[in-house]
């Protein structure tokens, strides 16, 4: 096969691969701006909405799982493959639901194509590209994942601002008002089905994983698989280290999926790469990233800035977060994996620090008022005038200031904040809903001084240096880590496993992010997340061999200890 066929072919490669990260990103980015129509078109509790925006994890988590399992046992194209019939019939089912619960199950099957993208596609490029080319095609998948945020940031604000402009001209028509917010949810949710289809169709046109082919006996398979992308120098090479990798794997015994995971403890060659693969991708979501892309309007918000400057500026942000992935795509076979993790973590640390030392700026002048706010609960309600309310001198007269009050009927709590420089939410109200005859308890409530515009605008420049540094180094070099990392024998398992620790820290800084940050203050959280980094920094710094331009089998080997990196 000539050099252009080859170039060719591994262009399609990356392309399918790409596509994956499309539609891992998009699973992630499009419940945002759908949630706020979906409640109104399809009835749902408060916890409904919740769940909704977690099956999606929790899916990813229960397919992660066995998701390595099937492709050694399916193949990884298959697996692709699956994967993409699983978010095609994801969007057709959340797409035609008309009640909660086929709503929940094709969000579910969509967290489930995600979870099974993560793991397959990663192990696949690892498997498929030349040592040379592995770090640049394998950060082409996080890339692409990032621009799946982005593109589904962009159809949710088309579909929004359609929403609103017919909301509005509906003049109170609440059957038009219906109208405008099932389109806007549903075409959300159908558009993206495109790139779903290209991700099934293009792969049918790669081929299967050589080392899969080549580790269950089809070894002209494997061969014809691997002269698609090198040379014919190249192709023995490879068959050669394949098989060498082979012998050493049939001199032991066969185990079963729980024999696997008592080798992967039991012995050093394993136990070493597993560990740190799951420091790795634990850390990775300790850095808090998801919570600061998911919660970014909100973050910026609370820091300063007006709601539709915090709303531009995470768009940005955002962007910015796949433009710099692009500049990691360009680094990452240059300066190495663990270059770029030191460098990365390392701005990480001095952004989060930074935002947490402009938060508590702010947030440790913030004072308990809680009895005050209780003295003034009437009748089981509350009316407050923030800018005139009588709660001590906590600030000075000529000073703006937020009273925020954690309040609870029975089991339901709810969030009031008010600011005495805002017309639209000087006046605090809190009524019993749907008459509700619980009495009112104030469980929390403070007050302080409104953090400024400028204060806004300085953690919104620490939050673009924070996903600056992150596309830079772990935003990349984490897939690669996960797939080279693990030796042949447990790539698959192991893989799955890791992967199950970085969704699950990323479920409990989800679960902890709110009453955290309601607790103690955002200082407290971003400290939190430094502290995390630091461990990621060291763990890159003292204990990742670099892996760049290495074969799989060089650095098995070197975790046996039979060669040095």
């Amino acid at each position: 096969m000539n050099q252009k066929t080859q170039s060719g072919y591994n262009r399609l490669l990356l392309l399918v691969a790409g596509l994956g990260g499309l539609l891992y990103g998009i699973d992630i980015g499009i419940i945002d701006p759908a949630l706020g129509y979906l409640g109104k078109t399809i009835s749902m509790t408060e916890e409904n909405k919740s769940v909704i925006v977690a099956a999606v994890l929790g899916g990813s988590m229960f397919a992660s799982v066995i998701a390595g399992f099937f492709a050694d046992l399916l193949g990884r194209k298959l697996m692709m493959i699956i994967s993409a019939v699983m978010f095609v019939a994801s969007v057709a089912i959340i797409f035609t639901s008309q009640t909660y619960v086929p709503l929940l199950l094709g969000r579910i099957l969509q967290g489930m194509s995600g979870g099974v993208i993560a793991v397959v596609v990663p192990l696949y490029l690892a498997e498929c590209l030349t040592a040379e080319s592995r770090g640049k095609g394998t950060s082409i998948f996080q890339f692409m994942l990032t621009f799946g945020i982005v593109v589904a940031a962009f159809v949710g604000d088309h579909y929004t601002k359609n929403a609103e402009a017919a909301i509005q001209a509906a003049a109170g028509n609440e059957t038009a008002i219906v109208a405008a917010a099932n389109h806007a949810w549903r075409g959300m949710f159908l558009s993206v089905i495109y790139p779903g289809l290209l991700f099934l169709l293009g792969s049918f046109f790669i081929s299967e994983s050589p080392r899969w082919l080549y580790r269950k006996g089809r070894k002209d398979q494997a061969r014809t698989a691997l002269a698609r992308s090198r040379t014919g120098t190249e192709v023995a090479t490879e068959i050669a280290e394949m098989e060498t990798a082979l012998i050493h794997e049939h001199a032991k015994p066969k185990v079963t999926l729980i024999e696997s995971f008592v080798e992967i403890f039991t012995r050093r060659k394993y136990i070493i790469p597993f560990i740190l693969a799951c420091v790795i991708l634990g850390c990775n979501q300790a850095t808090g990233i998801n919570s600061v892309l998911g919660f970014m309007t909100t973050i910026l918000q609370q820091a300063g800035l007006s709601a539709e400057a915090a709303s531009q500026s995470g768009l940005w942000i955002k962007i910015l977060n796949c433009v710099m992935t692009v500049v990691a795509v360009m680094l990452v076979d240059r300066k190495g994996r663990k270059f770029l993790l030191k460098l990365g973590t390392g701005g990480i640390i001095v952004s989060l620090l930074a935002g947490s030392a402009a938060f508590y700026s702010f947030e440790s002048k913030r004072v308990d008022v809680a009895p005050q706010v209780t003295a003034l609960v009437s009748e089981n309600t509350l009316k407050l005038d923030v800018a005139t309310a009588s709660l001590g001198s906590q600030v000075t007269a000529d000073q703006a200031v937020q009273i925020s009050i954690l309040y609870a009927y029975g089991e339901k709590q709810g969030i009031a904040v008010g600011l005495s420089n805002d017309p639209k939410t000087r006046e605090i109200s809190i009524a019993p809903a749907d008459g509700s005859t619980e009495s009112l308890r104030i469980i929390r409530a403070s007050r302080g001084p409104v953090p400024t515009q400028t204060t806004g605008i300085i953690i919104a420049i620490c939050l673009a240096f924070f996903i600056t540094f992150f596309s830079i180094g772990p935003g990349v070099c984490v897939w690669l880590a996960l797939s080279e990392l693990m030796p042949t024998r447990i790539r698959s398992v192991g893989m799955g496993f890791a992967l199950l620790v970085n969704q699950g820290v990323s479920t409990s800084i989800a679960a902890f992010f709110l009453p955290i940050v309601g607790n103690h203050g955002y200082f407290a959280m971003f400290a939190f997340w430094a502290g995390c980094t630091v461990v990621y920094f060291i763990t890159a710094a003292f204990f990742l061999p670099e892996t760049k331009g290495k074969t799989l089998e060089e650095i098995e080997e070197y975790f046996e200890g039979k060669k040095s990196i």
